[in-house]
């Protein structure tokens, strides 16, 4: 959580919902599979469709080549290697100069939200635990408010993770959870062996929202094939994106060999029709419910796609009395990370080139990595502009890799995945036409390793690397056209998250290694970087075996610049710190009945934190306990 700001006016985010009109691009002939280039700096766009048949045709041939005898092949799109890299998902914004009454969610960029386990205004605690919405008085520490939203017999919501939007008496709780199995979306049950064969429920994005003006109540909910990638709010906006894969029957040929079933895979994508693409949805205002499909005139697909998956962006009002059918827009891509300013909105996908798939139970492309970058102008309102592509080589450890500045954006990826051919770097883009054109870059940081976390700071930015040291490394990016290594700093261990705090300082949640790369527990480091040629460590708080989920979760991060209030959940609780000059000192630690302490918030002096048992009210200075609110 980080101290709430008064809200920052920006055009609204994640904006291909320019893909619903004509603007897209202008007309252009659907390559076909390998027409395109497809290496860094490759021209990259986005194609449209005249019908529903043209739409169809393109999906078949996309998804054909990257079918095997399995089905599908994973992320198709994405390099093998990158989901067994336990990188941070999230990151947080850069401080601000006062305290005010109360935290707000640890997010990227100021004025845009991120959902998290549990909001605040000040006024009130929302919770949502074991599909049960509560609300919280943080004044008189009691449960006033409480909603049950599995109450409808979905029982899978019980163990599910809530996420929570919060805008005025109005929040929206998105969960992911299994699709309704209507007869409409189903596929395959109950048929012999030999014939096509699909689950009976595919995964689904579940949105409810609530009026919390007096006793908790639904509006509205909305349901649709997919899982959630990720969700922003700007001011009563909410965008929420989902990723959906294709839904084909395969034959169900077990004692085949590979051979025959990849061909029977083939034939059966050649047979799939549109709707094995586009998103079946239903949503519900009362007594009425209505029910849809994303239709062909929303869909579009950038020439390097897998044709394996969809993402659909939704956007929702949330001062609305309904969520409607959220004015739904499809790209067939599969992209993984999402970065949005007030101006702009960047979404990224990794994909392999110049390698061939790998016989076996799944296709793995052997090739380079690549990190195609669409981008979209958010700075007025209406239907958001797509304004240029691009690509740079390697892969994104997460959203804080890029970042924009005086018109510039910086990506920070890594290239090769071992310790002979992996290097990083910083490349810098700028919009020239319809083109992200490099301008310039700084490689070779950490030859043999791999990015672990990155914090821009206006001109200056700071990467983490890591195999069996940790290099800090300061980087002055004020020249677009040569950017440079201007400092660092070795030591054990690594630096997951970086956060900055006052007086040219950074916090640092990570883990201690040894010598040979082996962790060796949490460790909270202050680092100094007000001279970047010679960043150093002035402090570190080490706790041998020890854990955070704030190394991949910075949600779970609260710092308050006022005080000097560091919490960080470690183990099963939460440690407070308190950072003040070149020091880091614990307070104290809090801890609760059952489970885990996930997250942390401070409303009106006091600390708040929360788990799946309840929440406790503490004070932040020695960590003693004032209040226990259990959730049952």
């Amino acid at each position: 959580m980080t101290p709430a700001r008064p809200t920052v006016a920006a055009g609204t985010l994640l904006a291909l919902t320019l893909l619903a009109g004509s603007t897209v691009l202008p007309a252009a002939p659907t390559p076909g599979p390998g027409s395109a280039p497809t290496g860094p700096g490759a021209p990259l766009r986005l194609v449209s469709f005249d019908s529903c048949a043209d739409a169809l045709a393109d999906l078949r041939a996309a998804a054909a080549p990257h079918v095997g005898p399995w089905g599908f092949a994973g992320d198709g799109t994405a390099w093998p290697g990158r989901r067994t890299l336990d990188m941070p998902m999230t990151a947080a914004m850069a401080e601000r100069a006062s305290a005010p009454a109360y935290s707000t969610t640890n997010v990227q960029e100021r004025g845009v939200d991120e959902p998290d386990l549990v909001k605040t205004d000040g006024r009130r605690i929302v919770t949502v635990t074991g599909g049960v919405l509560r609300v919280v008085d943080p004044a008189t520490r009691r449960v006033t408010g409480r909603l049950d939203l599995a109450g409808d017999g979905a029982a899978d919501l019980r163990w599910a993770q809530h996420d929570l939007l919060l805008h005025g008496d109005r929040a929206l709780v998105l969960t992911d959870s299994a699709m309704m199995g209507r007869p409409r979306i189903r596929v395959g049950e109950g048929r012999p062996a030999g014939t096509p064969f699909a689950p009976t429920q595919v995964p689904g994005t579940r949105l409810v929202l609530v009026d919390l003006a007096g006793a908790p109540r639904v509006l509205g909910t909305y349901r649709i094939e997919g899982r959630t990638v990720d969700a922003r709010q700007t001011a009563a906006t909410a965008r929420v994106v989902v990723r959906s894969g294709a839904r084909v029957a395969f034959p169900d040929l077990p004692a085949a060999d590979e051979t025959v079933r990849t061909t029977a895979n083939r034939a059966a994508v050649a047979a799939a029709g549109i709707d094995a693409w586009l998103p079946a949805y239903e949503w519900t205002a009362g007594a009425e419910r209505r029910t849809g499909r994303v239709g062909c005139d929303r869909l579009s697909r950038p020439a390097t796609a897998t044709g394996s998956s969809v993402l659909t962006v939704l956007s929702f009002d949330l001062t609305a009395d309904r969520l409607a059918d959220g004015d739904p827009v499809s790209v067939a891509a599969d992209a993984d990370t999402v970065y949005g300013t007030g101006n702009s909105l960047y979404l990224a996908a990794q994909r392999v080139v110049g390698g061939e798939p790998v016989p076996g139970r799944w296709l793995r492309p052997t090739g380079a990595s690549v990190t195609d970058i669409y981008q979209f102008d958010t700075g007025s309102p209406g239907r958001p502009r797509y304004v240029a592509a691009g690509s740079v080589p390697g892969w994104l450890v997460n959203q804080y890799a890029l970042s924009e500045w005086e018109g510039h954006l910086r990506v920070a990826t890594t290239t090769g995945s071992d310790e002979r051919s992996s290097e990083s770097g910083i490349h810098v883009l700028r919009r020239r036409d319809a083109a992200l054109v490099p301008v310039g870059a700084v490689s070779g940081l950490g030859r043999g390793e791999r990015i672990y976390s990155v914090r821009y700071l206006g001109g200056t930015a700071y990467v983490v690397t890591f195999r069996r040291t940790d290099p800090l490394y300061a980087l002055d990016l004020t020249d677009h056209a040569a950017p440079k290594v201007t400092g660092e700093l070795k030591i054990t261990g690594y630096s997951a998250y970086l956060h900055p705090v006052a007086d040219g300082r950074l916090l640092g949640v990570g883990q201690e290694a040894d010598r040979n790369g082996r962790v060796e527990g949490i460790q909270v480091s202050l680092f100094d970087v007000r001279d970047p040629a010679r960043p150093a460590r002035l402090d570190r708080w080490h706790r041998p075996g020890g854990w955070s989920t704030a190394e991949h979760d910075p949600h779970a991060f609260l710092y308050d610049p006022g005080t000097g209030l560091l919490a960080v959940p470690i183990d099963q609780g939460v440690r407070v710190f308190r950072i003040s000059g070149d020091t880091i000192t614990e307070q104290g630690a809090v801890a609760h009945p059952a489970g885990a302490v996930t997250r942390s918030l401070l409303v009106d002096g006091v600390l708040w934190t929360v788990s799946a048992a309840g929440l406790r009210a503490s004070d932040p200075g020695t960590a003693r306990s004032l209040a226990w609110l259990p959730a049952t």
